[in-house]
């Protein structure tokens, strides 16, 4: 680390005496491995080291980046030369502008008890069988488990030291039921932030275990209700339904790179574009949601941002109205809010862009009891197996999973075969009338963004949401 530190402060002082207006260099330092199985057979599996530094340099208003991933003086000269002839080159029509400079030093971690770098391969594989097993009694299932640890150190001109520690246990699945009235699959995430420690802490193999069952019984008992097509209904859904409406409706839209177009030819536009902050209305009282890579154990944990940016909670929407979007510092400086901590940098050879950490609905003031007291009749969406969504994230589509019929007040142990949420994101929200007083993060995952793409952890969540008067869009 301590090489990599001084080449990174080297890279800054050699870009200001180039000429750079601002200059910055974060040395990244991560450590990956990854095993992959089908059915229970493993089918690869390897290490993956990545060791680099990436620049950035601003000069009158232009931005240039360079990365490298040899560690010598030489090739960081070459490198931070050629960002500077990039920005020296570059004639945009809108000058950069970083707003008020940021001078931070910090040094930050995970929560950790056991290194991922001290455990074993065979204590890892040993565990993946052991997971594996969970699921044997399914059709088919594959399982990825990558464990990797990432050191990050960020220097600036403007005087910003940052240290930073991250360390994850992505564990990903796609599962496949077969049964009686006919097939269920899911893709499930379990990714844990943390140490080895989070395998047990979290609950991993019982977790995988329940879900395995639970998909089972989809594919045994799930059934086609008729009733639920003829008129609108009332639904619930669990918080992993609740997250991935979180991320995929609100956090991309509340993207300020999105909103002004930035996104457009990549990842897509928002439905924000025309929307002012703190007045136009896109959901009801009870929908409030928000952003804050503070939280730990969470898969978007971080206490500064890859610009230096102290992380602090953001309200995305408050009782419905649109409140902030999420932004670094050349869109905080264009929106006028200033930055708050959205940037984020997968790796050394990507630049930092503005991206979510963890998306959730505010809890509310029910019991799940009481979201079920008055539904005459309804369904309860507890998982989901797919979902679609427009660029503009407007048009939205989510198929459930695990889901049980609502009949005058009361769950019942009807399953309902792929119900479909089917509406706008405006429409979605506005429907809204309570939510539950649990905050869980039932949806981890990686969200991918940008070109090249970046794939970063996330967590998304809430409670349970009840919606009103919804016309599913298909069941079966």
């Amino acid at each position: 680390m301590k090489d990599g530190k001084d080449l990174a402060e080297f890279c800054v002082e050699f870009g200001r005496d180039l000429g750079g207006d601002y200059v910055e260099a974060r040395f990244v330092h991560g450590t990956g491995r990854g095993f992959a199985y089908r059915n229970g057979a493993p089918v690869s599996g390897g290490i993956a080291p990545s060791v680099g530094i990436g620049v950035r340099i601003l000069v009158n208003g232009n931005m240039g980046f360079a990365s490298f991933d040899r560690l010598d003086k030489t090739v960081a000269t070459d490198a931070i030369t050629a960002a500077y002839k990039m920005a020296k080159g570059a004639h945009r029509k809108e000058r950069i502008d970083l707003g008020e400079p940021v001078s931070n030093q910090a040094k930050w971690s995970v929560d950790i008890k056991e290194r991922i770098s001290d455990v074993d391969i065979d204590t890892m594989m040993e565990t993946a069988d052991e997971m594996n097993r969970q699921m044997s009694g399914l059709a088919q299932y594959t399982m990825m488990l990558n464990p990797f640890e990432t050191a990050k150190y960020l220097v600036t001109s403007e005087g910003t030291q940052i240290e930073g520690f991250t360390s994850y246990i992505s564990i990903f699945c796609l599962l496949t039921a077969k049964g009686k009235t006919g097939d269920a699959q899911r893709m499930l995430d379990m990714t844990q932030c943390g140490g080895w420690e989070r395998i047990k802490d979290g609950k991993v193999i019982e977790g995988l275990a329940d879900e395995a069952q639970r998909l089972q019984k989809a594919a045994d008992n799930a059934q086609k209700v008729a009733e639920l097509m003829d008129q609108p209904i009332d639904m619930i859904v669990g918080p992993e339904v609740a997250g991935i409406i979180a991320h995929e409706n609100v956090g991309h839209p509340s993207e300020g790179d999105r909103i002004m177009g930035r996104e457009g030819a990549q990842a897509g536009e928002s439905f924000w574009r025309d929307l002012d902050f703190g007045k136009s209305r896109v959901g009801s009282d009870a929908v409030t949601v928000c952003e804050d890579p503070t939280i730990p154990n969470t898969g978007g944990f971080y206490l500064y941002d890859d610009e230096g940016v102290k992380a602090r909670k953001r309200v995305l929407i408050k009782n419905g109205v649109i409140n902030e979007p999420l932004l670094n510092r050349e869109f905080g400086t264009k929106f006028g809010f200033g930055s708050n901590a959205a940037a984020r940098s997968v790796a050394y050879n990507r630049e930092p862009i503005i991206r979510m950490a963890n998306t959730y609905f505010e809890p509310g003031n029910h019991s799940f009891e009481e979201l079920l007291e008055d539904v005459k009749l309804g369904v309860f969406m507890r998982t989901f197996a797919e979902w679609n969504i427009d660029d503009r994230r407007y048009q939205s589509k989510y198929s459930g999973v695990e889901a049980y019929l609502i009949r005058n007040g009361e769950l019942t142990d009807t399953m309902v075969k792929r119900p479909v949420l089917e509406t706008t994101s405006v429409g979605l929200l506005s429907s809204v009338d309570a939510v539950s007083k649990e905050l869980r993060f039932d949806f981890p995952g990686t969200c991918g963004k940008s070109d090249p793409m970046q794939g970063v952890p996330v967590y998304a969540g809430g409670g349970d949401i009840r919606f009103r008067g919804i016309r599913l869009g298909g069941v079966g």
